[in-house]
């Protein structure tokens, strides 16, 4: 959440970055009054209160002591009541963009930074990630289906494998960057999910909730990797704190995404690597633009021809200041899809989970949260797949995952 007292102090300035993100301005005004009525509440309660001490410190029964108890009856409640309002405003409103994200209203607007590597061609005629997969016995969506519902699958023999060595090679690559690897749980409460960004209702929801308790399946480790450090206070020296996590994510993914999104590119259920940074609040331009780097770095040394694009305003989403994904070429759909992203909260998320830092002076600040995808399981391998596939109807591996699968081809199974 933003700091109310910013908010206070630039109103324009907030309305304006809340206009530009496609949300409701007038929710800055109405916060603004809800946060006047709290903080006249709180003033008159202290006020009884203060009186009510008095009264009882003198030992003597009185009306006014009779007066005073009554005011307080009504006021505490009306004051919860209003302090819950307050606090459910301030939550709707996001965080304002970055000066340096172009300013737009929808995908449309935004703006495609460099390409690297040149969409593949054949001489053959090609077949999708679905046809491959099934070909060669290694993805299976019917059986998904029967034993899970729809947009669940199952993977067998290198279709483990390449998952397996993509997360071998990731962890690796990252861990000599000085990301500690990390295995988080694949729940978290309730306060995590929510304070990330991540909804359980409305039409934006992408949370499967539990039952009768205060937990949701994460649809990111960014969730967990977040959730670590709440309520703490790092030292300065420590930071920054740079994580690789790896879970399995789940997301409704409710609502119709159009043809692209068949087989793997949006499904219910799989695996990702995610880079998450805690960082001081001048250093994280610069490890976002890090963590962009690594995403780079691991599509070319796949050898994935890529376009890197900066969000605009409009679709930022509410967490984010400035955001970079990266598009690899799918020859299935004749086009680059999206693979990985990467954000730079700055504070809101701090603030919502209470994530401070102490600066060497002494001084208590809210720090900087940055996260990025490294390899998603489901749309790095369509890429591979469709990328990579030969006339024989197998798949080359890259090399760089050769040394973990054991082998540089992957072959139909004979029966």
């Amino acid at each position: 959440m933003l700091d109310i007292n910013f908010i206070r102090q630039n109103k324009d300035i907030v309305k304006k970055g809340t206009s530009d993100k496609g949300f409701d301005a007038t929710l800055v005004d109405k916060v603004l009054e809800l946060d006047e009525k709290r903080r006249k509440l709180l003033l008159e309660i202290e006020q009884l209160r203060a009186k009510r001490n008095k009264i009882a410190d003198e030992k003597k029964p009185s009306d006014e002591g009779k007066r005073v108890k009554e005011d307080l009856k009504e006021k505490e409640p009306e004051l919860e009541k209003s302090a819950k309002e307050y606090l459910e405003t301030l939550q709707k409103i996001p965080n304002l963009p970055s000066d340096k994200a172009p300013v737009g209203k929808n995908e449309k607007d935004n703006v495609e930074l460099r390409k690297w590597g040149t969409p593949t061609k054949f001489k053959f005629k090609t077949k999708d990630h679905l046809e491959l997969g099934k070909s060669l016995g290694i993805l299976d969506f019917e059986t998904g289906a029967k034993v899970a519902g729809s947009q669940f699958y199952f993977l067998y023999g290198d279709g483990a494998l390449l998952e397996l060595a993509l997360t071998r090679y990731v962890f690796e690559k990252l861990a000599k960057e000085e990301f500690l690897p990390v295995i988080t749980p694949d729940l978290a409460k309730s306060r995590y999910y929510l304070g990330t960004g991540y909804m359980p209702k409305g039409d934006e929801a992408q949370t499967y909730t539990v039952e009768g308790e205060d937990l949701g399946l994460i649809a990111t480790s960014e969730v967990t990797l977040a959730g670590m450090h709440a309520d703490t206070v790092i030292p300065e020296d420590k930071l920054p704190l740079k994580y690789v996590g790896y879970s399995h994510c789940f997301r409704k993914e409710g609502g119709a995404y159009g043809k692209y999104s068949k087989g793997l590119y949006r499904v219910h259920e799989f695996t990702k690597t995610e880079m998450f940074i805690y960082s001081k609040p001048e250093e994280s331009e610069e490890l976002h633009e890090l963590i962009l780097k690594m995403e780079e770095e691991i599509c070319r040394e796949l050898e994935l021809p890529y376009r890197v694009v900066e969000m605009c305003t409009g679709d930022l989403g509410a967490m984010a200041a400035r955001k970079f994904d990266v598009e690899v070429w799918m020859p299935g759909r004749g086009d680059y899809g999206e693979v990985t992203s990467t954000s730079n909260c700055t504070d809101y998320q701090a603030r919502n989970l209470n994530i401070r830092f102490r600066r060497n002076t002494g001084e208590t600040e809210y720090l900087h949260m940055i996260n990025g995808t490294a390899v998603v399981m489901t749309r790095i391998p369509l890429a591979i797949l469709e990328n990579f596939q030969q006339e024989d109807g197998s798949v080359a591996i890259p090399k760089v995952l050769q040394k973990w699968m054991g082998k540089d081809v992957i072959k139909t199974v004979v029966k």
